[in-house]
């Protein structure tokens, strides 16, 4: 019942018109996933490969940076995240932030941070980074929803405010709306004054109630990097909505992470998520916050798209904005006007050799979290359509490579943010 609850939020939030102990865990191979059963998985996340998460690792994993996640809650009992979250706050009355009978906001804080245990080859893409759990929201479903406690704008626009008041550098927020709601605006105007970047879904069109191309809230404010999902070939589908609001990309499938209190399951859409998209936006963002801890938001959003992995250096599109996010490159760039795309305050780019990101040879899974796609949607969290039980040996056989977008460089201090 807890996974069709986690599916059916993971796959699309809704609002109104007027509106937003654990047993010990065990390895799992073939096991459907099962939030009453703990079980861990020994492979690594697909998207850490992708992403060359090691390179990143080298440089900065996230130590002493912040990241809330508005959303669901987080479930405290998940054993990689123990001794990772910070207090946060519950704005949905009657429940803390640290529990999440949704379980999508345990699944995103594990993407960002999830700590590495023994048996599971589960690890966050900022493995030494803080999640601040701040809940907004119970459950998507038209019960929900009259009860009061499905999502709501004022109470996303008091979470980003709150978690960039009690020192979150980054706030994940993996959901999107394409009404411009101005507290929605004033919140993310506001937490970038306090030096808080947002990280945003771009829109899932298969969730949601508009599925016209546009731009989408709050990802679509200029202060906010809008996200929007790959495919295992690092190529934004009809899933994800485009337009001028789409900054980056991220893998959105294949999304090995934290399943509520019980260890690890692998959630797979038929179609790309932007929820999952923007854990790992998120994630490159705290590592740059570590590395460059007097830069601006503006500054970390710049790098994110500056050294994006893009067919043409020196322009984006819609569906993918700057392209793939690539944190080891964010990390290293020497910001001169060597680096195309988008124009620095004081800088301007030029445009240099073409990168394209070879195609993962990694095939599609079945999904242990299958939503319920019934009510009309202004909301969309996530994209999953179906959550099964899967079998990951020999999934990641053969390890990818790709080309990487912009310059690698040694880390030293010409580095300049």
């Amino acid at each position: 019942m807890r996974a069709r609850r986690l599916l059916a939020l993971a796959a699309a939030t809704s609002i109104a018109a007027t509106g937003l102990t654990v047993t010990a865990p065990t390895v799992a191979q073939a096991q459907e996933c099962n939030p009453k059963i703990a079980q861990l998985v020994k492979d690594t996340p697909p998207a850490l490969q992708r992403l060359n998460a090691r390179y990143a690792w080298g440089v900065a994993t996230g130590r002493g940076v912040v990241v809330a996640v508005v959303d669901s809650g987080v479930d405290r009992h998940n054993e990689h995240l123990q001794g990772v979250l910070v207090p946060g706050k519950s704005f949905v009355p009657g429940l803390g932030a640290d529990g999440d009978e949704a379980g999508h906001g345990t699944a995103i804080a594990g993407e960002i941070a999830a700590r590495r245990l023994p048996g599971s080859g589960v690890v966050g893409l900022a493995p030494d980074a803080r999640i601040m759990p701040v809940r907004v929201f119970f459950g998507a479903d038209d019960q929900s929803r009259a009860a009061g406690v499905g999502p709501r704008p004022d109470r996303m626009a008091e979470g980003i405010r709150w978690a960039a008041d009690h020192g979150a550098q980054v706030i994940n927020v993996s959901m999107s709306t394409p009404t411009d709601d101005a507290r929605l605006r004033d919140a993310v105007q506001y937490a970038t004054g306090r030096g808080a970047l947002v990280v945003a879904s771009a829109g899932n069109r298969t969730t949601a109630e508009d599925k016209s191309d546009g731009v989408r809230y709050p990802g679509g404010y200029p202060e906010a990097v809008a996200v929007s999902a790959a495919d295992l070939g690092d190529t934004v589908t009809d899933d994800s909505i485009h337009g001028p609001h789409v900054d980056l990309s991220a893998p959105g499938t294949n999304i090995l992470t934290t399943y509520y209190g019980a260890g690890d399951c692998l959630i797979s859409a038929e179609g790309e998520s932007t929820s999952f998209a923007t854990a790992y936006v998120s994630a490159s963002a705290a590592l740059l916050a570590q590395q460059f801890p007097h830069a601006t938001p503006a500054d970390w959003k710049h790098r994110l798209e500056v050294t994006a992995a893009r067919d043409r250096r020196d322009g984006r599109d819609d569906r993918a904005g700057w392209g793939l996010v690539q944190p080891y490159e964010a990390l290293t760039a020497v910001m001169d006007d060597s680096l195309a795309g988008p124009v620095a305050p004081g800088s301007a780019p030029h445009a240099v050799a073409a990168a394209r990101a070879k195609p993962l040879d990694l095939r599609k899974v079945s999904d242990p979290l299958a939503p319920q796609r019934t009510a009309a949607l202004w909301w969309c969290l996530g994209g999953v359509s179906a959550l099964l039980a899967l079998v990951l040996g020999g999934m990641l056989a053969q390890p990818r490579r790709r080309r990487r977008a912009g310059r690698r460089r040694a880390v030293a201090a010409s580095q300049q943010p």
